[in-house]
């Protein structure tokens, strides 16, 4: 069978016939669909986060102190992005850091008025600071942590935000500002006048005396009650033995007759 020539090229009929079979056999499969046969319905998952304002939000590569190891060493614990969370009631802060694809979470910690960051060996990008209960492992658990940024603009944004979180954490969250509330009544009572003092003195022993004055009465009155009841009990006790004596005497005169 001759050959087909166009435009001066060699073309096999063959071939060329085959080619468009196979293109619309994709075709074709491709375009099947199949419905699934059971439909799942789509479940909304939550981060938690919903009530929460979003502060900073910076990529960042974490570390950890490892104490274990022998030598102690800096791990690493994730890449990601880094989070400062702020509650839109309770006024508390929170590390949050999820890894790369897996979004598992690497860092989870309240900010308290007391943490430091101090610079890594001098570095201008990189961040220290201890933690006492981090929960990043579903545990609570006392961590060091270093945290390091891509560049020095990061790192500095990272302290100014952090240190801003401390001051609204100190005096807004109820937790801290509760306390140096507690600590200034304290010291308002402490300063009181000894006068007022023992007026509550005072009157604190006379309800006491007067709750033992109630006592002391209810107690005699249920101890006259418990001596009556004893005395009728005897009474009765008496009476039942003289007509046992009476009944015994009785018989014992008809005996006496009958004989």
């Amino acid at each position: 069978m001759p050959e087909n020539v166009l435009n001066g090229d060699h073309i096999d009929v063959k071939g060329a016939s085959c080619e468009p079979q196979d293109n619309d056999e994709e075709n074709t499969e491709n375009d099947v669909h199949f419905e699934p046969i059971i439909s799942l319905p789509l479940i909304e998952v939550s981060n938690n986060e919903e009530d929460e304002i979003e502060m900073l939000k910076l990529r960042a590569k974490l570390y950890r102190y490892d104490t274990s190891s022998n030598p102690a060493e800096w791990k690493e614990r994730g890449t990601g992005e880094v989070k400062l969370l702020r509650h839109k009631t309770k006024n508390t802060v929170r590390v949050v850091m999820r890894r790369d694809k897996t979004l598992k979470i690497c860092a989870n910690h309240f900010i308290t008025p007391w943490m430091e960051l101090k610079p890594n060996c001098g570095s201008d990008r990189a961040w220290v600071w201890s933690v006492l209960a981090d929960y990043a492992d579903e545990q609570l658990k006392p961590e060091l942590l270093a945290i390091r940024f891509a560049n020095a603009e990061n790192a500095s944004m990272w302290k100014e935000t952090f240190e801003k979180a401390k001051k609204i954490v100190g005096s807004e969250c109820e937790i801290y500002a509760g306390k140096s509330n507690l600590e200034q009544k304290r010291v308002d009572s402490d300063s009181d006048s000894s006068s007022d003092v023992s007026y509550s003195e005072s009157t604190d022993n006379e309800d006491q005396i007067k709750s033992f004055k109630r006592t002391e009465e209810c107690d005699a009155v249920s101890q006259q009650k418990d001596i009556k009841k004893e005395a009728i009990e005897e009474k009765d006790v008496v009476t039942t033995e003289e007509k046992i004596i009476n009944e015994i005497t009785k018989l014992k005169v008809t005996n006496e007759e009958e004989k």
